[in-house]
This record gives structure tokens, C-alpha cells and sequence, in this order.
């Protein structure tokens, strides 16, 4: 199961990285664009789009590779079996703010699909395609984070 989840996290690392790619491209294509003389109204907006999800959508993988930034300064200090005890008790506090996090954005999700919101902008894209990513990067994050509990005890303490 865990490798099942490295797994997913991986390929949303890989789709996060396509958009992240997908919003430089059009960025640069509206600079061109725009110096031509010619008037954009969808570029910006939809590269915002793409930053904000492949941020959640990285998430899962930056807590698997331990790319996050993490005050360690305690654990180094504490004997092995405290540093452990300390690093699970941080993962199950990570993984509850994911998971209430996750469900808010869902409900936030729900809320923008049913009223059909979208931005106050000239193009005025729907709102909840981008709220998904939060509930979506979230679950997924909790669901590392119930990986990584998983992993061996000398693996919790990195």
C-alpha cells in the first residue's frame, strides 16, 4: 500500500510539473503576444490557475522526499526513541490539519460548484476547478502522511 501511494504522489509530482511548465509557456507566449501590440485577457489568470494547483498537487511528494521545510533543531538533540515518538506525533498533527483542511476545501469546492461562481475577470473562468485542487492535493497529502506512518520506525526519523 505504501508503495501504491509513493506511486500516486510521484505522478501527481509529474502533473504538477506539466502545469508548472504549461503556465511558464503561456506566460512567456503572453509577453510576446502583448508586445506585438496585441490584447490578452485569459493568460495571467490561467497561469495563476496552474501555479495554485500544482502546489497542492506537489504536495503528497514533497512530504515524501522530505522536501519541506522543517525545524529539526529538537530531534537532533532528543535520544533516537524520543526523536521518533516526536516525529509520529508531528506526522498525526500534519495529517489532521491536512484532513480538516481537506474537507473544508471541499466544502468550499461544493459551495463555488453549486452557486457557479467564477472570477470577476474578463474571462471569467469558473471557480471551483481551482478550489478542487485544494481538497484533492490535501487528501492526497493525508494520504502520504499515512504512508510515511506506515514506512519502518527507523524511517520516521529522517
Amino acid at each position: 500500500m505504501v508503495a501504491a501511494i509513493d506511486r500516486l504522489s510521484i505522478a501527481c509530482a509529474v502533473l504538477a510539473a506539466v502545469m508548472l511548465a504549461l503556465a511558464a509557456l503561456v506566460i512567456c507566449w503572453n509577453v510576446i503576444y502583448r508586445a506585438t501590440g496585441a490584447s490578452t485577457y485569459w493568460e495571467i489568470e490561467f497561469s495563476v490557475y496552474m501555479m495554485v494547483a500544482s502546489l497542492f498537487l506537489a504536495s503528497p511528494y514533497c512530504l515524501m522526499t522530505n522536501g519541506h521545510v522543517a525545524v529539526d533543531l529538537l530531534s537532533h538533540y532528543l535520544p533516537a526513541r524520543a526523536s521518533r515518538g516526536l516525529a509520529i506525533a508531528v506526522m498525526l498533527i500534519g495529517l489532521a490539519v491536512c484532513l480538516y483542511l481537506a474537507v473544508m476545501g471541499g466544502m468550499l469546492t461544493y459551495e463555488a460548484f453549486v452557486r457557479g461562481d467564477r472570477t470577476e475577470s474578463t474571462w471569467a473562468p469558473l471557480k471551483w476547478p481551482l478550489f478542487l485542487t485544494m481538497p484533492v492535493g490535501l487528501a492526497l497529502t493525508a494520504l502520504q502522511y499515512l504512508a510515511e506512518l506506515m514506512r519502518s520506525p527507523a524511517a520516521a526519523v529522517r
